[in-house]
């Protein structure tokens, strides 16, 4: 009795093998773009809301360095940002691109402007210095982010990050 199950299941493999194809043809290798990179890394940048500031998350495509952040700040909020009441005290990109020098080494950063954006120098500032500070906790969030120093005519600030809001 037990060899007739066993040839009886033998028969119907070949069945249960067209049943489970479906008819589904094989594609081999599909090309659909380059390798998985993992995770698109957020960066914080700081926008002036009310006379402060406040941090909105953006996700970034390139490496996350404090010369690629400041450029990220400098393109401004975006549309549903502004109907938030965000705002910029930083000149729009176009104008601006030629007039910041960021620059990182000696265990400092400092973002040169050639121009001070009028009576809110300061908080335009601490956009640059929070963006910048975020910038690096993104490259290295256990470390302790490097002295940011924004400098211009008549304007000298430092910071460390720690005025900025979470």
């Amino acid at each position: 009795m037990r060899a007739g199950r066993r040839a009886a299941l033998l028969m119907w493999l070949p069945v249960l093998g067209a049943l489970a194809s479906c008819g589904i043809p094989t594609t081999g290798v599909v090309e659909a773009g380059g390798p998985a990179s993992g995770a698109v890394p957020t960066l914080r940048v700081y926008f002036a809301d009310g006379g402060a500031l406040r941090g909105v998350d953006r996700r970034v495509a390139g490496p996350v360095d404090p010369e690629s952040a400041v450029q990220v700040l400098l393109r401004g909020p975006t549309r549903a940002e502004q109907a938030e009441g965000l705002y910029t005290l930083l000149p729009p990109v176009p104008s601006l691109m030629s007039q910041v020098k960021v620059a990182s080494r000696d265990g400092r950063v400092t973002i040169r402007l050639s121009a001070v954006p009028g009576d809110s120098g300061d908080l335009a500032a601490a956009q640059l210095i929070c963006t910048s500070v975020a910038a690096q906790r993104v490259i290295a969030p256990r470390a302790d982010p490097l002295p940011v120093t924004v400098t211009g005519p008549g304007l000298s600030l430092r910071g460390t990050g720690t005025q900025c809001p979470r």
